[in-house]
């Protein structure tokens, strides 16, 4: 699996590629406390692998955000 952006799945959201199923419904899962385990038996077409590519994804769209500098408050 791999994750994909199609504007007619969820307008354009990142996916787990062949499902519905958002990249940030995972992160949101593990950030709550989830289990790979628990959301893969909650979610039985997800595997631990689709899960590592959502983090990756995350991550990856992390580093590549742009950082401004705040003008000083005069």
């Amino acid at each position: 699996m791999t994750i994909v952006h199609d504007p007619n799945i969820l307008r354009g959201k990142a996916v787990i590629g062949g499902t519905r199923i958002p990249v940030s419904l995972v992160l949101n899962l593990m950030a709550n406390g989830y289990s790979v385990e628990r959301i893969v038996e909650a979610y039985p077409h997800l595997t631990p692998e689709s899960i590592r590519e959502c983090l990756e994804y995350a991550s990856l769209r992390l580093a590549g955000e742009e950082i401004y500098e705040l003008p000083e408050a005069a």
